[in-house]
């Protein structure tokens, strides 16, 4: 088995490499911090070869999680050699971190990709004199039209440790020397490349230093270190990195000519408009709408009628026939019909809906937009303690909140993270749009756009309030972050990779559909068609009924008082589509169109209390699975307890002002 490991700067096109040699679909945007955690893949063809996708840094200074994991890897796993894929367009930059690649001393083979973005921005580059120079293969790519990829393949064999690493000063040299004297010393470093850990150990490279458990040694080596800062009274991390940058440039001098093209850019012409001071979040706001308009009026509610028809008319029909033919009982063919089909075809209608949903969220993606929205969120976010980048697990939120609490991993200060893991439930994500989709086509049919829209932005503000309360308890003695993000340039999504992405998304929606939904919606039918006197005329007098008509009382102030509001909230902190899937079984709708749901709906809220509903849901207990991550990623269950107490009061103190005004006012 040959282990490779693809690393390189975010938005190089490391994971789109990765997806091309593998065949896997990893998740890829147009934006930095889309690789969290090492995936691995193996080569289409060739199982022999293993290849480890890295997250995507700029250095293996370990100020972010992203790096420590990168650095981690590379000093305590057995890799064969180094794939680094490098931006052309941004050449000084990306060749930064493949000098410390280059150091690490094993066989590497370049990527150049992004070639036809330099040859665009007049950057040409002598492609056989810059692999003269490194002293490893290159090959020049278009990852995202594949171009390049079989040479690449072909020349993966010829890795090679670079010929021609970079010679620091005398004296940088001689420091190097005695700390490899030191390291040779120990024998748990016996298998590592004692240069590489020296000038690791001089850059401050706090995992590295971690991994050596001699604290003898350590202590050699920061007088070492002491000692020579203090003669050239400099850090001697500055020096490194100011003789890396001087190598760097030589090198460029010879193998780069920069033509400069002197029209402003298409990025840069978009970029005066999005990221203006003034027009950047009404823009976001418009892109939102439109979004919304797209996935409830224009595409997903065509889309959703035919469905609906599909299971209320021919599935419940021939259901029923089937049934029918080989004498089924009649309990059987209603959990068939009022169950089963009711609660999980209640769901899958609204499919459509998200996968327009997904789809638009991933053009943005893929087109470079979402950095542009952690860009003008950044002054929002200061004021909580954070800065833009925190925004982005947000942006993840909107699918899904799970992957939104885990891209907090690329935020480095771990209070900022924590603050962050305890604000993403408040995005909407795309579970939720099933409740909305139902109350909005019942309540605000002319409006919808503009009703989930504020649902959208309520959980973006109520998130920035708490985040100033918890700036008050958790960040007060924390230094404020620099927010630094890079802004890709805009690009046409591919067809192909657009249409991956949504359906790599989307799937999950299904896939939850025919698992965790189906079995709720068999528990809740027997729940609600069963008693301690066995199986009941009307549910009024279920189990159901009994547990919801325990809560009730605790949802009567806000508008929903009822048994049957009440235990599809509570089979919502499953899953939020299960809200839906209840109220299509606990409301008798069973086979019948949501058009018929709907009219059991009117009945049991009013527009008031459906919006103070939908508040509600958006608000009020993360999902199962979002409640597992944020656990895991905070490491203590007592943050994401209070975390729950505190979106539950949230939730049930605004939906009980939007009630209780709302019948005032109107």
């Amino acid at each position: 088995m040959t282990t490779y490991a693809l690393a390189g700067n975010p938005n190089a096109g490391k994971t789109s490499l990765f997806n091309l040699l593998t065949g896997t679909r990893q998740y890829v945007g147009n934006w930095p911090g889309v690789t969290v955690e090492r995936k691995m893949g193996y080569l289409k063809k060739d199982n022999s070869v293993r290849i480890v996708d890295l997250p995507g840094i700029y250095s293996l200074s370990p100020f972010s999680l992203e790096e420590r994991i990168a650095s981690q890897f590379l000093m305590n796993e057995e890799i064969d050699a180094l794939i680094n894929i490098v931006d052309a367009s941004n050449l000084e930059r990306n060749l930064y971190f493949t000098l410390q690649l280059l150091e690490l001393g094993k066989p590497t083979i370049m990527s150049l990709n992004m070639m036809d973005v330099a040859d665009y921005h007049g950057v040409k580059i002598d492609t056989n004199k810059l692999q003269d120079k490194l002293g490893i293969p290159i090959v020049p790519m278009m990852v995202r039209k594949g171009r390049g990829l079989q040479d690449f393949i072909n020349q993966m064999k010829e890795a090679k440790p670079a010929s021609n690493q970079l010679k620091y000063s005398k004296d940088l040299e001689a420091v190097i020397g005695e700390i490899i004297t030191e390291l040779q010393r120990s024998s748990q470093l016996s298998k590592q490349n004692y240069r590489w850990l020296a000038i690791q150990l001089l850059e401050g490279n706090s995992v590295i230093r971690g991994q050596i458990n001699d604290p003898a040694i350590i202590g050699i080596v920061d007088n070492i270190i002491r000692n020579f800062e203090d003669k050239v009274a400099a850090p001697v991390s500055q020096l490194i990195r100011e003789e890396r940058y001087s190598w760097i440039h030589s090198l460029l001098a010879e193998v780069m000519v920069a033509e400069g093209n002197q029209k402003k850019t298409f990025t840069e012409r978009i970029d005066n408009l999005v990221t203006n001071k003034w027009l950047g979040i009404p823009i976001f706001l418009l892109f939102m709408y439109l979004t919304f308009q797209a996935t409830f009026t224009w595409i997903g509610a065509p889309m959703q009628d035919l469905l609906d028809g599909w299971f209320s008319g021919p599935l419940t029909d021939g259901a029923v026939g089937f049934l029918t033919l080989i004498g089924a009982t009649d309990w059987l063919i209603n959990l068939v019909v009022d169950g089963i089909i009711a609660g999980v075809g209640g769901v899958l209608i609204f499919v459509p809906q998200i996968f327009v949903l997904f789809l638009i969220i991933s053009f943005l993606e893929d087109s470079g937009y979402m950095a542009r929205a952690a860009f003008i969120m950044d002054k929002a976010m200061s004021k909580m303690g954070l800065n833009g980048k925190a925004f982005i697990p947000m942006i993840v939120g909107f699918g899904c909140n799970v992957p939104g609490v885990m891209s907090t991993r690329t935020i480095e200060q771990p209070k900022e993270r924590l603050v962050t893991i305890l604000l993403s439930p408040f995005m909407s994500c795309s579970a939720r749009l099933a409740v909305y989709a139902l109350f909005v086509g019942v309540f605000f049919e002319s409006y919808q756009s503009l009703i989930v829209l504020s649902l959208y932005i309520l959980g973006i503000i109520l998130a920035i309030l708490s985040g100033i309360i918890f700036k008050r308890f958790l960040l007060q003695d924390q230094e404020e972050s620099l927010f630094v993000i890079e802004l890709p340039p805009y690009r046409v999504p591919m067809i192909r990779s657009l249409l991956l992405n949504t359906w790599d998304k989307g799937k999950n929606f299904i896939k939850k559909a025919g698992t965790v939904i189906f079995s709720m919606a068999v528990l809740i039918w027997f729940l609600a068609n069963f008693s301690w006197s066995g199986m009941v005329d009307n549910m009024n007098d279920s189990f159901l009924a009994a547990l919801g008509g325990i809560i009730a009382p605790v949802f009567a102030p806000l508008g929903f008082g009822t048994w049957q509001s009440g235990v599809a909230l509570i089979s919502g902190v499953m899953a939020k589509e299960i809200v839906v899937s209840t109220m299509s079984i606990v409301y008798g709708a069973g086979g019948e169109s949501i058009a018929q749901l709907s009219g059991y709906v009117t009945a049991a809220f009013t527009p008031i209390s459906a919006y103070a509903f939908m508040v509600f849901v958006l608000l009020y207990v993360p999902c199962m699975a979002t409640i597992i991550v944020m656990k895991k990623e905070s490491g203590t269950w007592k943050w994401t307890l209070i975390s729950i107490a505190y979106s539950f009061s949230i939730a049930w103190v605004l939906a009980f002002i939007i009630y209780q005004v709302g019948n005032l006012i109107l």
